[in-house]
């Protein structure tokens, strides 16, 4: 059978835990088979921006139940396969962006065959946990610092200088919370950010955080996703009404129903170096995740 000639189904952006999918394709993969569908109920990790790690799961077909050991995002355009380092920017016209489970190498599968995929559900909740409270914990943030700017600045989605935005390095998605590094670097100083003595007021800047976080939870804000399409790479959003105003934000992980759900959210900072460039690195935390699982 050939390669994908479209984008992946995918249904984990309303919640699903559960699909019914026919395999388009197999290849083998660093000692794995890659399975390709026309659907999943499995999130991926991408590797342009790995925030998010892959959900656990599991695909079932013939009665037999297979451990999904990765899910990541791969591109075809129709000739070449790339499994994980895609080279082209999701939308590349000629390419399909597709979702490749990693099963054993000597799994039974084959092409045309229908089969079932079960996300981990726990793991599921954890990490949509995180990634909600990475996003309100960013919000929050960029309210604590928007006094430190002396020039006009981006802003965010509700209307607060956009210092997360502008300064991100990384984010990783963890069960119940996440951590984010964000770069001091010479260019943030030129667009007017002024990070003098924020060494020594982190404790002042996280109570500051959690502050408006215990507002928000207290609130109970609803959470939902807003999509285009049904596609691996239609775009969605992640909507939240807070009472400040409705923040929308652009992302393709999963999330929790509401603010509420995380039963409390709290910040750390550290403040340290990457190769002689101040890095401030802020460490979110749900508080009730067992609570709320």
């Amino acid at each position: 059978m050939a390669l994908p000639g479209e984008d992946t189904v995918v249904t984990f952006p309303v919640g699903d835990l559960t699909a019914t999918a026919t395999v388009l394709h197999v290849a083998p993969h660093d000692g794995a088979l890659a399975v390709f569908t026309d659907r999943t109920s499995i999130h991926p990790v991408d590797h342009a921006w790995p925030d998010q790690p892959a959900d656990a799961g599991v695909l079932r077909v013939d009665g037999r139940e297979l451990a999904v050991h990765d899910a990541v995002v791969a591109a075809t355009d129709g000739e070449s396969l790339h499994i994980g380092d895609v080279p082209v920017r999701p939308g590349t016209d000629g390419w399909s962006f597709l979702v490749a489970h990693l099963v054993d190498a000597d799994a039974p599968v084959t092409e045309g065959t229908e089969v079932q995929f079960e996300a981990d559900a726990a793991l599921r909740r954890s990490l949509s946990r995180g990634h909600t409270a990475c996003h309100a914990a960013s919000l929050a943030l960029n309210r604590a610092l928007a006094d430190r700017w002396s020039k006009s600045a981006r802003e965010d989605a509700l209307g607060a200088p956009d210092f997360d935005g502008i300064a991100i390095a990384t984010s990783r998605i963890e069960p119940d919370g996440s951590v984010d590094r964000y770069r001091l670097n010479k260019s943030l100083r030129r667009a007017g950010f002024d990070a003098t003595g924020l060494a020594e007021h982190l404790d002042e800047l996280a109570a500051s955080v959690d502050a408006t976080l215990a507002d928000w939870v207290a609130a109970d804000a609803r959470v939902r996703i807003e999509r285009v399409g049904e596609h691996l790479t239609d775009r969605r959003t992640w909507i939240c009404e807070l009472p400040g105003g409705s923040a929308r934000i652009p992302c393709g992980g999963t999330h929790a129903d509401s603010l509420g759900e995380l039963g409390g959210i709290r910040v750390a900072f550290d403040l340290g170096e990457d190769g002689g460039t101040p890095v401030l690195m802020m460490t979110t935390r749900v508080e009730a995740g067992s609570a709320a699982s």
